[in-house]
């Protein structure tokens, strides 16, 4: 079982959503790794949105925290200079403020991965210089 694994909001709107086209990869994915996942408020934010059409969709994100599946280990008011320094950084890709805050837990989880369907990945770096493990599809 993998465990510290970091997750986006790809995986987690895929997971809950039977019709997305990459549920069955992510289910599989999910099925391997540890519980908790850590995330954060905006990744929350933009899965409830994301799910906002399916019935008990933001409910069902609700539940994954209440039965600490997942849990939010950030909080950006603590990390705000270091992830507006991402979020200017990689204003180019454009980097969201739900990235900018997994790369800055990436940095603080240092043997983490983040599980993600986002291949802005490949292009952020932690650190400054390094390679952000990731679980995403090949």
């Amino acid at each position: 079982m993998k465990q510290g694994v970091l997750v986006d909001t790809g995986p987690l709107v895929a997971f809950l959503n039977k019709r997305d086209r990459f549920h069955d990869w992510t289910a599989a994915q999910w099925n391997q790794i540890a519980a908790p996942m850590l995330t954060c408020e905006a990744v929350v934010s933009e899965t409830c949105f994301l799910l906002s059409g399916i019935k008990s969709g933001s409910n069902r994100v609700i539940q994954l925290i209440q039965r600490k599946i997942l849990r939010i280990s950030f909080h950006l008011e603590e990390h705000i200079d270091p992830v507006n320094k991402l979020l200017i950084k990689y204003q180019s890709v454009p980097m969201s403020l739900a990235d900018a805050c997994l790369v800055r837990m990436s940095e603080l989880h240092s043997n983490s991965s983040v599980f993600t369907l986002d291949s802005d990945f490949n292009l952020y770096r932690k650190n400054g210089r390094q390679v952000i493990p990731s679980i995403m599809p090949g």
